[in-house]
């Protein structure tokens, strides 16, 4: 216990920063909300969203949590989990993009107005939403973080291993980001590749949680002499951390497999959801993100 405390003050430092950051983007995010609250109807959840989101990647990066991982394999499992499974669907779902907009001073919002408008950061932008680059990127980083000399490094080098965190929080927005730009609002139908989608991200997770599971050794050997706080061998933590990856990932994509398996054989046809949603006297909010048909621009 007292080399994982040891090791959480020496960090500090950049945890400090870390937390700087987010409370930051937290303001400029209060900042847009309570702007578009003023001038239109906006839904309150999306707040707590984006709070939520930005607690739980605080817990991974920036909490003692984060300075716990070269102890125990299962809370580096917990801060894998958190960055890219749990904490991405809740951002996108508060659609930062529209309030940090809105918060960010006028000049430094035009300026990224234009950035993102530039022809090439646009064509780059339509290639990395791809469904399948984002699933193959997400799978990509996911198992290259998780090969022994790879996490070695990071376990070794505090700078690799912020670019481990990063690039497990850029994964995890890629790979939700198709799902959730069709879920945020209900003037986008349910596709049939939604829970495909999901349901093959579990075959990847669930072959490296089974392999670290019911591996007879010990596969990272920083963790084979590390002082754990509590009384478990460096194999039967890498069992726990196996265990917790296989069961987490399987909540996480196939209950909204599931529910969304569900919604696709309702008795609804697009058709009549659509019907259903021009009908439904929808918030201001709702309006100005639902698809314009040929009929409205008329």
């Amino acid at each position: 216990m007292m080399a994982m405390a040891q090791s959480w003050l020496g960090s500090r430092g950049s945890s400090i920063a870390i937390t700087a950051v987010l409370l930051t983007m937290v303001a400029i995010y209060l900042r847009g909300w309570y702007r578009l609250r003023r001038a239109d109807e906006i839904s309150g959840w999306r707040l707590g969203a984006f709070l939520g989101g930005g607690l739980l990647v605080w817990t991974a990066v920036a909490s003692p949590l984060a300075a716990w991982d070269g102890q125990l394999l299962i809370l580096h499992m917990v801060e894998h989990l958190l960055l890219m499974t749990v904490a991405p669907p809740l951002l996108l779902l508060a659609q930062p993009q529209r309030f940090l907009e809105r918060g960010l001073p006028q000049f430094l919002a035009g300026c990224a107005r234009l950035l993102l408008d530039w022809p090439p950061i646009q064509r780059l932008g339509a290639v990395l939403v791809h469904p399948a680059v984002c699933f193959l990127t997400a799978t990509a980083l996911l198992m290259t973080w998780h090969l022994p000399a790879s996490l070695d490094l990071a376990m070794r080098s505090h700078t690799w291993h912020t670019i481990e965190w990063g690039s497990f929080l850029i994964g995890g927005i890629l790979f939700w980001w198709p799902l959730s730009q069709a879920w945020s609002t209900r003037g986008r139908a349910l596709q049939w590749w939604h829970p495909l989608y999901l349901f093959l991200a579990t075959l990847p997770c669930d072959a490296l949680s089974a392999f670290l599971a019911f591996c007879d050794r010990v596969v990272y050997p920083c963790y084979l002499h590390a002082q754990r706080p509590v009384y478990i061998s460096a194999l039967e933590d890498q069992e726990y951390a196996g265990a917790l990856m296989w069961v987490a990932v399987t909540f996480a994509y196939l209950i909204p497999a599931v529910l969304v398996t569900l919604g696709l054989l309702s008795p609804y046809s697009h058709h009549q959801q659509r019907v259903a949603l021009e009908a439904w006297p929808a918030s201001s909010e709702e309006r100005a993100n639902r698809p314009r048909s040929s009929m409205d621009v008329r």
